[in-house]
Formats: C-alpha cells, structure tokens, sequence
C-alpha cells in the first residue's frame, strides 16, 4: 500500500503549541501517514475552566504562530469551536483517520473528558495515543518510598534529581499534511472568529508591547537567557528592575517549549560553565517546583476551589469590595503592593517576589479569601495555570500542602525597601511617587510635608493613605488565625 492510500492520522493539540520536542506529533510523523492537525478552541465541555482575559490573549497568538510553523513544515492547523466530546469524533469520523495522537493533560475535568473521548474513539476502531509533552515527569512517576505520592517539596526535588530525565525528541523534518474533507473546512473556525483577542475596549496594549506567543519568540527567549540572564539568578532572582528571571512561564504554560528542553539546555550550559552551578541549581528547582503543583492538583484536584487543609473553611474572611477592588487596581496606599498589581494589569505578568508580597497583602492585611485573588490572577496573567497558580494562593495562605505558615505576614514596606531598595520598579509603575527618594519611595506617608510638596503628591488624592496600618493587619491576621487554631483544636 503506497503512503498516498493510507487513512490519515490526526494530531489533537491542547497547551503544547511547538514542532520541537512535541512527542504526539513526532509520533504521528512517524508513521508516514498524512497528519491533520487541529485545536478545539473555546471547548465547553463539562468541568473544564473558561480561561481568562489575558490568557485568550496569548492563546490568540500561539495559535497563530503554530498554525504559520506547522504550514511551514508542509501540513496545516484546522480550529473548531464547541464540545470536545463531539467535535473529535466527529472530525475522526469524517476524515476516516486510522489513529489520534495528543499530550496529556492532568486536570480531573481534562482528565475525563479524554478518557471518554478515548473510549468513543477506541470502540469505533480508531487508536488512540498519548504522551507525555507537558512535564518532566507524569504526576504519578515521583513517589515516596512507601508508593504515595509527595506533599512536602524538598523531598520531591531530591528524588526528582535523582531521576534521569527524557532528551527532547527533535521536531519532524517534514510533515505530510492531508487534505481535509471539505465537510469539515466548513465547519473549521478562523483564528480572527474566536473572539479570543479584545476588541472594545482593547485593553491588550500594554500586553501586547511586552509579549510575543509562539515557538520561535519562546525560543528566542530562552537562548537570552541563557547567554546573559542564569548567570546571577540565585542572586538577581528576586529583584523586580533587573533581568534576573527567564520570563517564559507563558511560554511553557502554553507549551511553545517544553520543561524537558529547558532541563538539557540548562544542564549543558553548567556543564560548560562549572561556575553557573549554584545559578543553575536554582533554576532548575523552579521547574520542578512547576511538576510538583502539576502532581498536587492531579492527586488533589479541589485545590482550585477548596482550602486543602479543612481547618481553614472556618477561617473568618472579610467581605470588603471596596479593599479588594483597591487591591486589584493597585490603589492600596503601599508602593510594592501597588506597583505589582499595575504591572500585572499593564503588562499580563508579575514579579515572582512582587507576587508573593501582593497575595500576602490580600489573604493576610485584608483577610480576603485566596479565592478572590486566585481568581484575579487567573483573568489577568497572561501565564495563569491551574496548578501553579492554585498551589502559589494556598501556599501563601497557608491552607495547602506544604505552605507556608499563615503566621508568616510580609511587611510591605521592608519587602520593598529590600527588593527595591532604589524603588525603580514602583517609579515604573506608580509614576505619582517618582519625584521621592529612595529612602521614602516605600514610606510616603512617613515623607516631610516638604518633600511631599516637591514631588507633587498629596496624600490621600494623588497617591492613596495605606488601606490599613501595616501592624494593625498583623495583629487582626494574627488574632484570626489564633481563633481557627483554637476552634481547630477544641474540635480534635
């Protein structure tokens, strides 16, 4: 039988927008059939989660950009909107395809949904392959030595360096795209129809100025820093004005490159330059830290919605829409906190350390629900995943596994007067206070009358009071959190 008479197979692509390393894909290239590629965009099946605004944004140009690859490559990507359950059979049934290759996904919701799709399609006579193309390894690889998996990360990080990990498979050479059945070019939907970018009003500027999707630009990225940015990144990590993280959480959360390639790259590197040891280490450890949320929300798949230690569903939040909307909109009357929050609407992204310092604000100076936040963040990030960004809220909350202590409460001001010390990132971000010096960058209201007056800033009009005194916070966190250990603890 000659390759121009086989059934075609079909490449179902879901957060893994890259040819390299994209093990479904080679797979499918590899058996010498004609491939059809394809998305289902705006997927409504039950238990999967909307993704937010900023989030389409990106997803908007991924798709974009491996459409343009995939073409390149000789084949061509088909979008569908609706229900996975029928849009995949219905585009197996059409295009007569003798098999189905994709990644894996690690969500109970996602997780359903495949497996019932798989079932469908198995029963019909149409194979079904998957792989893993999204973590170093599958959440139910790294285990304990009593089988289960881990709830505490130090030991997970020393078992997972222990493990060798996967080489990246190379992206195919060439891919022999099929014809699609004309039934289903029709039914295909264009990337400019799915209403994933803002229209009116158009809030992606600031976004789109920061940002460029795709495999290339991922790419791009990465040899940046490796050349220039891991030297010093233990050390320069947690500073918001330098070029001290890699700045591809988007990227690997809609898969334009893969954890696998970033381990290699780094470990050659380090291994080129013995003196990148300790920076690579660290690093390194940020991308487990990434599998380690991936295996807590597959093992515990309510962290999304629900304080994984019970004790805190009796936590005494406060209801304050004005607070959190000051929050939000980065009036809360501390520089750190604020610039942080208009970075992230400006730009779709925050600081890892200025993330850390604005949650610790919400849950703990304004006793918000993590929930609330949580949310935010999944509308307004331009790298929001469900994992890292439910595990991030409980652990600073202090109601996940392996958080940290509720009694830990970040001073806004010694945080930024450490992270910040010259208050360049609250100058880019809270231009109203960029006339004060350094030493009252992060304190106005502590500035002279004068020095105020020679910055232009009138307290409480042109730059916002604190919403709440940093030490009467503490002590109303502290007194909640006390009143739940103590109910906690009459109840064991």
């Amino acid at each position: 039988m000659s390759t121009d008479s086989r059934p075609p197979v079909l490449v179902w692509f879901r957060d893994d927008h890259r040819l390299g390393d994209n093990p479904a894909l080679a797979a499918a290239a590899a058996t010498g059939s004609k491939v059809l590629c394809f998305a289902v965009v705006n997927d409504d099946s039950e238990g999967l989660r909307p993704l937010g605004g900023a989030a389409r944004w990106w997803l908007h140009g991924s798709l974009r950009a491996l459409g343009e690859a995939l073409e390149q490559a000789g084949s061509r990507l088909l979008l569908f909107e609706g229900s996975a359950h029928s849009v995949v059979e219905k585009i197996a049934v059409e295009t007569g395809a003798s098999a189905i290759f994709w990644n894996r996904r690690y969500g109970s919701a996602e997780i359903a949904l495949d497996s019932a799709i798989k079932k469908r399609l198995t029963d019909r006579g149409t194979r079904v392959h998957s792989f893993n193309g999204r973590l170093l390894h599958e959440p139910w690889e790294v285990t304990n030595q009593a089988g289960t998996p881990f709830q505490v990360f130090t030991p997970y990080l020393r078992t997972v360096r222990a493990r060798p990990i996967a080489i990246p498979v190379a992206p195919p050479k060439r891919i022999e795209g099929g014809a699609w059945p004309s039934s289903l070019l029709r039914a295909a939907t264009r990337l400019e129809e799915l209403g994933l970018e803002p229209s009116s009003p158009d809030w992606a500027g600031g976004i789109r100025a920061q940002w460029q999707p795709g495999e290339q630009a991922a790419r791009a990225s990465f040899e940046r820093f490796l050349e220039g940015g891991l030297k010093g990144y233990a050390a320069n990590r947690d500073r918001p004005t330098l070029p001290g993280t890699s700045r591809l959480s988007p990227h690997l959360r809609f898969g334009e490159l893969s954890p696998r390639q970033i381990w290699h790259a780094v470990t050659a590197q380090a291994a080129h330059e013995p003196a990148l040891a300790h920076d690579a280490e660290k690093y390194l450890s940020e991308i487990v830290w990434r599998d380690f949320s991936h295996q807590l929300l597959h093992f515990h798949p309510h962290l999304p919605e629900r304080s994984h230690s019970s004790r805190f569903d009796g936590f005494p939040w406060i209801e304050d829409p004005k607070a959190l909307e000051a929050w939000q909109r980065g009036r809360t009357g501390y520089p750190i906190v604020d610039a942080g929050m208009r970075q992230l609407w400006r730009t779709g992204w925050m600081h890892n350390r200025v993330r850390m310092i604005t949650a610790s604000f919400l849950v703990k100076h304004l006793l918000t629900d993590w929930r609330r936040g949580e949310a935010w963040f999944w509308d307004t990030l331009v790298d929001a995943d469900a994992a890292n960004n439910a595990f991030s809220w409980q652990w600073i909350a202090g109601s996940g596994p392996d958080s940290a202590p509720f009694h830990r409460i970040f001073n806004p001001v010694t945080q930024g007067e450490k992270f910040d010390p010259d208050g360049d990132y609250v100058r880019a971000f809270v231009p109203e206070l960029a006339e004060l010096p350094p030493a009252l960058i992060h304190r106005p209201w502590d500035a002279p009358s004068d020095a105020l007056q020679r910055a232009g800033i009138k307290l409480g009009e042109s730059y916002p009071a604190p919403v709440i005194p940093h030490g009467t916070a503490r002590e109303r966190a502290l007194q909640a959190f006390r009143g739940l250990r103590a109910a906690s603890d009459a109840l064991s």
